[in-house]
C-alpha cells in the first residue's frame, strides 16, 4: 500500500496538556508514522464547549513547539481557518515553522463555519471566501518571490523555505473549486462511499487541466479498531483515491493513544 497514515492530536480540553501532546507526538514520531494534526479555533462560544471547555491552543505555536519534540514526522493543521488571521502574518508564521522543521509543515487550510468566532475575531462571516483566497494568493506569491508586495508596500519576505503543502478543507462542489486554483490537494470529511465518487470527480478535473495526480487527505476514527481492521480501511480509502489517511479517536491521556499507535503501526508494517 502506498497510502500514508497520519494521526490527529488534541490540541484542546485537558488532552492539550503539554507532557501529553508530547508524549503522543513522540511515540508516533518513532512508531515511523506518517504525519499528525491538530485543529484551529480561536474563540469558542459556551454553547459550543462541549470537549473543549473553550480551551484550544493556537494550532501554529503548538506546531512549531512539537516540531522541537520530534525528528522526522510531518506536522498538519486540519484545518487552519484562514479569515480569522492576518494575512502577512500567517505567512510570516507558517514560513517560519516551515524553516524551523526541516520542511515538515503541512498545510490544510479552510474558510471558516461558526458565525460567532467570526464576530469574535471582528472578521466578516459573508466575506470569509474572499478573505481566504487573499492568503492562499499570498502565500503562493512570498513562497516563490524574493520580494513582494502587501498594500502597496514593496519589501523582501524572507525566509522563504520550501513551500509547504496546502490542503483545501471543505465539501465539494466548492472547495474543490478553490483546491485546483489555490492549492495542492483537497481535504474532505465524510462517508467514504460517497468521498469515493467526489473524490473520482476531483482527481478527474486535475487530470483534465494536465496536472499531477493530486493528494486528498481525511480524517477517521479509528476507536476499537484491530490491527486487521485498520488494514482493510487503509485498503478501502486507497481504493477511493485518499492518499493520506489521518487516524482519529476519542482519549483521555497518552496511554489511551500509545496503544492504538501500535495498533496503526503493526497495520503499516
Amino acid at each position: 500500500m502506498s497510502i500514508r497514515l497520519g494521526i490527529s492530536i488534541r490540541n484542546m480540553g485537558p488532552q492539550s496538556a503539554a507532557s501529553t501532546m508530547a508524549d503522543i507526538a513522540v511515540a508516533a514520531d518513532q512508531a515511523g508514522l506518517d504525519s499528525l494534526w491538530v485543529a484551529d479555533h480561536i474563540a469558542i462560544p459556551k454553547d459550543e464547549s462541549s470537549g473543549s471547555e473553550g480551551r484550544y491552543l493556537d494550532p501554529l505555536a503548538t506546531l512549531a513547539w512539537l516540531a522541537g519534540k520530534t525528528e522526522r514526522i510531518k506536522l498538519g493543521t486540519g484545518v487552519l481557518v484562514l479569515p480569522y488571521r492576518e494575512t502577512l502574518a500567517t505567512a510570516k508564521s507558517i514560513a517560519s515553522i516551515q524553516e524551523l522543521s526541516g520542511n515538515r509543515l503541512l498545510l490544510g487550510v479552510g474558510i471558516g463555519w461558526m458565525k460567532a468566532e467570526f464576530r469574535a475575531v471582528g472578521k466578516s462571516f459573508k466575506n470569509r471566501v474572499t478573505d481566504s483566497v487573499d492568503v492562499l494568493q499570498f502565500l503562493q506569491t512570498c513562497f516563490t518571490s524574493d520580494e513582494v508586495v502587501r498594500h502597496g508596500q514593496h519589501f523582501l519576505f524572507s525566509p522563504q523555505p520550501a513551500k509547504p503543502p496546502i490542503y483545501m478543507g471543505g465539501s465539494a462542489p466548492h472547495a474543490i473549486d478553490r483546491a485546483l486554483r489555490y492549492a495542492d490537494g483537497w481535504m474532505p470529511m465524510g462517508e467514504l462511499s460517497h468521498l469515493a465518487i467526489e473524490i473520482a470527480n476531483y482527481k478527474s478535473r486535475s487530470a483534465a487541466l494536465g496536472r499531477p495526480d493530486p493528494e486528498v487527505v481525511t480524517f477517521c476514527n479509528v476507536d476499537g479498531f484491530t490491527i486487521a481492521d485498520v488494514q482493510k480501511l487503509l485498503e478501502s480509502y486507497e481504493a477511493a483515491g485518499v492518499t493520506t489517511l489521518v487516524a482519529s479517536r476519542p482519549y483521555a491521556d497518552a496511554s489511551d493513544w500509545l496503544g492504538t499507535i501500535d495498533i496503526l503501526t503493526g497495520a503499516i508494517q
